[in-house]
């Protein structure tokens, strides 16, 4: 009886996993590498979403982070995100936020900022990056990730 619950919740979340996103705009989520402060992990990660303005294409580029608390009790985090456009841009900050993450638990995507482009004939290459400070302690190194804004 064990086996068979076991094999119709393997074959279940099996099928969610493959199953196409509803909605023909949504967006992927493209997490980078992790960094990692007094117990607390993050992974930067990053979407670009598709819209359009009148005629104009444009991406909304967003900056989430997935926070990870191995301490023994819940901690609240603070996270910043900065954006730029690889080929000659400059950082800039997207957005900020502290949130509560619960003892041993992974707690995330959060959504952190974004930025929306307009997309060109050049397909440019866009990067977010993230960085994390638990309550009353330092901040951590950045974690990023990357895109190209317009692919289709």
């Amino acid at each position: 009886m064990r086996l068979t619950r076991t094999a119709a919740l393997t074959t279940a979340t099996a099928l969610a996993l493959l199953l196409p996103a509803a909605d023909a705009h949504a967006a992927g989520i493209a997490c980078g590498g992790s960094v990692s402060t007094q117990g607390i992990t993050a992974n930067g990660c990053i979407s670009a979403e598709k819209g359009k303005e009148g005629r104009v294409y444009t991406r909304e580029i967003k900056a989430h982070v997935v926070l990870t608390n191995t301490r023994p009790r819940a901690a609240y985090v603070d996270y910043e995100a900065f954006f730029r456009v690889v080929s000659g841009g400059h950082w800039v900050k997207i957005g900020d936020g502290r949130t509560l993450v619960p003892r041993r638990t992974t707690t995330g995507p959060v959504d952190v900022g974004s930025s929306t482009r307009i997309c060109f004939v050049v397909n440019a290459k866009v990067e977010i990056r993230v960085h994390v400070r638990p309550a009353g302690g330092a901040w951590s190194n950045w974690t990023g990730a990357a895109t190209s804004q317009c692919q289709t």
